[in-house]
């Protein structure tokens, strides 16, 4: 059931479906640099089905049925979310180290909750996400404003983003593309990543190469480890969601058996 929470003075969409085992952690999934909560369709509901994990998913500020957002955005709205939205969310709902499954953007955001915040997350798993911001990045971006300006991307993001399209579509592109964010990366934070990291990425990736899960695993503190699937582009969970829904359970397992070693 999708509920309404005011955050930090912002009204969000929300769903959040408590865990089946009582051991269990929450996975919270971070959507996309266009996405929002209804994108994610059934899967949240196949990982808490597959690992008994509570789940929580939310539409970001500006996104899907939360409250819009004005264009333009500034350039610090990843590190609002990390810093102050997301952690208003779980104090709201009362989720206490999550585990993120943050896709693109959201797992920058993931990333950096973890860095900034060590020991409130109790893993991270970073699908398609960005630690520096690369030209093939900034190319994919100006595509997807291309095909927005042809219309059939106004028209499907519409569904989702409804009367704020607009407004979505260019505070997210315009930010990312403005000179000023060339030299954007975040890759010195990575060190303060203790947390389990699962880094998953389609080689075809057409937002950015194989170096940014390098950057990741290479720059976190603690556990890492990589899944890049072959014939796969930027949304892992729906072209190949038997193999990251597996690696995805994997993870979650062997959290829970350090959390409750012996259970």
């Amino acid at each position: 059931m999708t509920t309404d929470l005011v955050v930090a003075g912002r009204r969000l969409e929300v769903a959040a479906h408590p865990p089946t085992d009582a051991s269990a952690p929450w996975v919270v999934f971070l959507h996309e640099g266009l996405g929002c909560a209804g994108q994610w369709r059934d899967f949240p509901a196949r990982v808490a089905k597959a690992t008994g994990c509570g789940t929580l998913v939310y539409s970001r500020w500006g996104y899907g049925g939360s409250d819009p957002r004005p264009a333009p955005w500034p350039s610090d709205f990843i590190d609002v979310e990390a810093d102050t939205m997301l952690p208003g969310l779980l104090d709201a709902v009362g989720v206490t180290r999550p585990i993120f499954y943050g896709h693109s953007d959201g797992g920058t955001i993931a990333l950096l909750f973890a860095a900034r915040r060590p020991g409130a997350c109790a893993g991270v798993v970073s699908v398609a996400a960005h630690v520096m911001l690369e030209e093939m990045s900034v190319s994919g971006i100006e595509g997807a404003r291309a095909r927005f300006a042809a219309g059939a991307l106004r028209e499907s993001l519409r569904r989702h983003h409804g009367r704020h399209t607009d407004d979505t579509f260019f505070g997210w592109a315009d930010t990312w593309l403005h000179p000023g964010m060339r030299g954007w990366d975040m890759r010195p934070e990575l060190r303060a990543v203790r947390c389990p990291v699962l880094v998953i990425q389609g080689r075809d990736d057409d937002f950015g190469t194989l170096a940014q899960v390098d950057a990741i695993t290479q720059g976190v503190s603690g556990p890492s480890s990589a899944l890049v699937l072959d014939h796969c582009g930027h949304t892992p969970h729906r072209e190949q969601p038997k193999a990251v829904l597996a690696a995805v359970v994997e993870f979650v397992g062997g959290i829970q058996r350090q959390t409750h070693p012996g259970a």
